[in-house]
């Protein structure tokens, strides 16, 4: 009888080991779909656009039925804290980026989630380098006459942004910072209007993803100096990087990443980064990353949680520097 009741005591044990291990080599159901959270709002932004071709590719990777669900709102937070909150069944991924997993733990005084303790890491996913434009009818040709002309006229210049904390504001930021320059910041609510004011020298400079100037950029209506990444855009090869120009630590992108609620089972994130790092070697996908303005990016998941760790204090730093505060 003793013997039994140990025995018995040993399966119950082992019980929960075997459920997940079930669990896990069941995922993922093709039946059940798996919810990647974007935290923007649909409508074919870089996120979105991105987002929805990976799961295109996860489902075919996977045999499984990989859905975008968007959750815009409050520089990507509210979709953040719905993921951060979902069961961590391998049901529920987060498909973000630098803005909200960098830059808002700085920006913002209260967070309902944590970037690094509420996610299990998957893999980063992709990056959309900043790029400097500036008006036609400015007298500079190179990011060298860019930076002295701005060195020459302090505060008289103004670069336009997305609003506080964006990208665009905290690259300008960056640049002001690394240069030892002085402009004035015009935070517009779309990045249509600043684009318009732009070519129409309302303001003079703009630190736009690539994506978002590319058509400006070809069409001549405004001048590219410099891309702000180690390697050029493959969008725009003939726009030299600011490393090229002297500035190694003038470095600015959207960097995408794939995340699971914290406790979400190891084997279910290990497969997703396998199948993460083999789609985004092959050669259709690196080459349709291109056409976004955007270079594949892959690694493990230590890599990314390490990647996160130095961004956060990178941007954090610059967020404090420049006393930006949202409520």
């Amino acid at each position: 009888m003793y013997r039994k009741i140990l025995s018995f005591a040993a399966a119950a044990l082992m019980l929960p080991g075997l459920t997940l291990a079930n669990t896990t080599a069941q995922w993922p159901d093709p039946g059940k779909p798996v919810h990647i959270i974007v935290p923007a709002p649909a409508g074919g932004g870089t996120a979105d656009t991105i987002a929805r071709f990976l799961a295109e590719k996860l489902s075919k990777k996977l045999k499984g039925n990989f859905i975008v669900e968007s959750r815009g709102g409050a520089n990507g937070n509210i979709g953040a804290t719905a993921a951060a909150e979902a069961k961590p069944d391998g049901y529920t991924l987060l498909f973000s980026w630098a803005g909200t997993l960098a830059v808002n733990p700085s920006l913002y005084k209260k967070l309902s989630f944590d970037p690094q303790k509420s996610f299990e890491p998957i893999g980063l996913v992709a990056e959309v380098p900043n790029i400097l434009v500036v008006n036609n009818d400015l007298p500079v040709k190179t990011f060298t006459d860019f930076i002295a002309y701005v060195k020459a006229h302090p505060d008289s210049l103004a670069f336009g942004s997305t609003g506080n904390g964006s990208s665009m504001h905290i690259a300008g930021e960056l640049f002001m910072d690394q240069t030892a320059t002085k402009m004035l910041h015009v935070p517009y609510s779309s990045p249509g209007q600043a684009t318009t004011n732009i070519i129409a020298n309302d303001i003079q400079a703009m630190f736009q993803l690539v994506p978002g100037i590319i058509g400006q950029v070809k069409s001549g209506k405004v001048k590219a100096l410099a891309v702000l990444s180690k390697r050029r855009s493959p969008a725009l090869p003939d726009v030299p990087t600011t490393v090229e120009q002297a500035h190694p630590n003038l470095l600015s992108s959207t960097w995408f990443a794939l995340l699971a609620p914290q406790g979400t089972p190891k084997p279910v994130t290990q497969r997703v980064n396998a199948a993460l790092n083999d789609i985004l070697k092959e050669p259709g996908v690196i080459s349709s990353l291109a056409a976004m303005g955007a270079a594949p990016m892959g690694g493990s998941p230590d890599q990314l949680a390490q990647y996160l760790h130095e961004e956060r204090a990178k941007w954090g730093n610059v967020v404090h520097t420049a006393s930006i505060t949202i409520q």
